[in-house]
């Protein structure tokens, strides 16, 4: 999920101070372990994930484990509709309970407050800082309020006011906005040896004007960006930062359990240097080399895959993205390869939105050709057919890539795409490492 901030001084000028935690100074020896869980067997359709990330991406195209494991739950978006992982966060004393949307691609964590006045999580419960002793907004005075953008219509801090508050507004690219009180809270995760671990002043924005289609599930975002006031940066100091999740596939029933773990390590990891776009420091970069199928490589003019001087082009890896999307040139060439090298019979029955769909309602096993990113640094990402050939419709798989039609895009590699595959962003090294080890095939 993309986000996007008005602030006349930069696209992201956001820095924060980490205040004093209540977690031992050892980002070696302990991390975070939250484990993504499945609560619904329904996933949604292909044509509904595919219409959530066609709205969220239309506008903005411009170590070993310790022995102290906090766990949070993640559970599939399924039924609700969307393709998102939620991830369950307590906040407030006593601890209050929360689903939030896990998102690289963004770099605030937000949450729905009680007072939310229009277009409020149907969900239950949302958060409620009247019941905790703990919650303080942070004033208009307060050097940290710089740090988050603020309201175009109206000034984010009233001098004539001794109590006035540091006001928020937060935009995503499909136009999607949550508006409310920059705070402070405490919040708290259950370790597998049954212990309590709290986290102090942890900055966070506490929604009460919330609008658009990016918030039809959850009860917020875990923004889990590159920039200062993400979650992951947030507690990167006492954990390390770095982080890691394994996304499984949601329609499989019982659904299996992923994980997203902040800190920590993974061993025998292939990594990919991050990329910075200075014009879109939340997110992840990679660089794409090449493409390839069945071992052949495509003649794709390097060029597609790289950030101009305007910040636009490059690929970004999403959490919050089902569908991925690459460059229309790109897409082209591989659509036309897989129309050709697939041995099954097309789809009678077109599914919308999708170019490739295959009969397959004959086919007692079905080989699908293998599709291959050479990556930056020379490693080669090669998910499974699974993660780009879905079940769309009743005895049909369809092709689950889009084109990105604008010069001003970027490519996107989606959730599906990530399926069964331990992935690390590792900030400090500025690298992405994956591996198909530690996260049980989908």
């Amino acid at each position: 999920m993309a986000a996007f901030i008005s602030n006349s001084l930069s696209l992201f000028t956001l820095i924060f101070i980490l205040s004093a935690a209540a977690f031992p100074h050892s980002s070696a020896a302990y991390h975070l372990k939250l484990p993504l869980l499945h609560t619904n067997p329904y996933p949604p359709t292909p044509s509904e994930a595919l219409s959530a990330d066609n709205r969220r991406l239309s506008i903005l195209f411009s170590a070993v484990r310790n022995h102290l494991h906090p766990q949070l739950p993640v559970t599939s978006a399924a039924s609700f509709g969307s393709g998102q992982y939620l991830v369950s966060l307590h906040l407030g004393t006593p601890p209050q309970p929360l689903l939030l949307i896990a998102d690289t691609g963004s770099d605030l964590t937000w949450v729905s407050c009680s007072a939310c006045r229009r277009h409020c999580s149907p969900r239950t419960p949302t958060f409620y800082p009247r019941h905790s002793a703990t919650f303080t907004p942070y004033h208009c005075y307060d050097k940290t309020c710089n740090h988050v953008p603020h309201p175009k219509e109206r000034p984010h801090c009233n001098r004539t006011r001794l109590h006035s508050t540091c006001r928020y507004e937060y935009s995503y690219a499909d136009g999607s906005v949550t508006n409310g009180f920059f705070s402070r809270e405490t919040t708290s995760f259950n370790t597998t040896a049954g212990k309590l671990l709290k986290f102090q002043h942890f900055s966070f924005g506490c929604g009460f004007w919330n609008s658009g289609l990016s918030f039809n599930v959850g009860d917020g975002v875990l923004g889990l960006g590159r920039g200062p006031i993400s979650f992951s940066s947030q507690l990167g100091r006492e954990f390390g930062h770095k982080f890691s999740y394994c996304l499984m596939d949601y329609t499989l029933s019982p659904p299996p359990t992923s994980y997203l773990q902040i800190g920590g390590g993974s061993a025998k990891l292939s990594y990919t240097p991050l990329l910075i776009n200075p014009l879109s420091p939340t997110f992840y970069y990679i660089r794409i080399e090449g493409v390839s199928i069945n071992g052949v490589k495509l003649r794709i003019s390097p060029s597609v895959w790289a950030i101009d001087e305007y910040g636009n082009g490059g690929t970004v890896v999403d959490s919050g993205t089902t569908i991925t999307f690459l460059p229309e040139p790109a897409y082209r060439r591989i659509l036309a390869v897989f129309e050709r090298a697939v041995k099954l019979p097309e789809s009678a029955k077109p599914v919308p939105g999708f170019d490739l769909c295959l009969n397959v309602s004959a086919a007692s096993r079905t080989s699908l050709p293998q599709l291959s990113f050479k990556l930056g640094g020379g490693a080669v990402f090669s998910p499974p057919s699974r993660n780009y050939f879905i079940d769309a419709a009743e005895g049909a798989k369809c092709l689950a890539l889009q084109p990105v039609a604008t010069d001003a895009g970027f490519s996107v590699i989606g959730n599906l795409m990530q399926q069964g595959f331990t992935f690390e962003f590792d900030k400090d090294r500025s690298r992405l490492g994956f591996t198909r080890h530690g996260c049980a095939a989908p």
